[in-house]
């Protein structure tokens, strides 16, 4: 199964202003949060999440998409995706919370696959 759009995440210094802003903006609520505040996830009330706030240097284009796919599955989708022509911007990482790789589309729009241990 090809990877599935997850979330928008923004890469901020200032995960917990901005979880505050968009909470607010949006009448999104916490619905995950990791290592203090290195990742926080906002979801509507049906449950859905819906952005995603990563701890990290702000950059230009610092809004990114998160694609999902089952963890057996990381592999051949990492590999699908770098056929289709992204580039890897980093080696894929293995956390407790699952695998991720950071990738950029053919023109540099960075994004992220991951595959999260349910």
């Amino acid at each position: 199964m090809p990877a599935r759009f997850d979330l928008v995440t923004i890469d901020s210094p200032h995960t917990e202003r901005l979880a505050a802003f968009w909470s607010a903006a949006l009448a999104l609520h916490e619905t995950e949060r990791e290592d203090g505040d290195r990742w926080i996830v906002l979801s509507s009330t049906d449950g859905v999440r819906r952005i995603g706030l990563q701890r990290g240097a702000h950059r230009p284009g610092g809004t990114h998409l998160d694609l999902v796919c089952e963890p057996a599955e990381f592999d051949v989708e990492h590999a699908r995706l770098v056929a289709l022509g992204a580039a890897e911007l980093s080696p894929p990482r293995h956390e407790p919370y699952g695998s991720i790789v950071n990738l950029a589309d053919p023109d540099g729009n960075a994004f992220d696959l991951c595959a999260y241990v349910h």
